[in-house]
């Protein structure tokens, strides 16, 4: 799932990340969204391999990538992402450099 059109054009602030991310794990490990929290560990609660995260990047990278200029979420760091929380962090860390 990809942002609404007009979502291109709202700010990025923690919700709307977590609510990204949510919504993409929810799509791609076929659970709902509801199971999904800023706490889950994507191995020990999401049952997340290392492929859906890989799927999780992509999408990350495909929505965010035409809103931040340049944004890309690097393989090295890939390993220290393991709770949805490091992802919204990250992706935050991310904006903030950008702004």
């Amino acid at each position: 799932m990809s942002l609404a059109p007009n979502a291109a054009h709202e700010p990025l602030n923690r919700v709307s990340v977590l609510e990204l991310i949510r919504s993409q794990l929810s799509d791609i490990l076929e659970i709902s969204p509801d199971s999904v929290q800023e706490g889950s560990s994507f191995v020990d609660d999401l049952d997340a391999d290392s492929l859906a995260l890989i799927e999780l990047v992509e999408a990350l990278e495909a929505d965010l990538g035409p809103r931040i200029e340049g944004f890309r979420i690097e393989d090295e760091d890939l390993e220290d992402l393991r709770t949805v929380r490091d992802a919204v962090d990250y992706v935050m860390a991310k904006v903030e450099a950008a702004a």
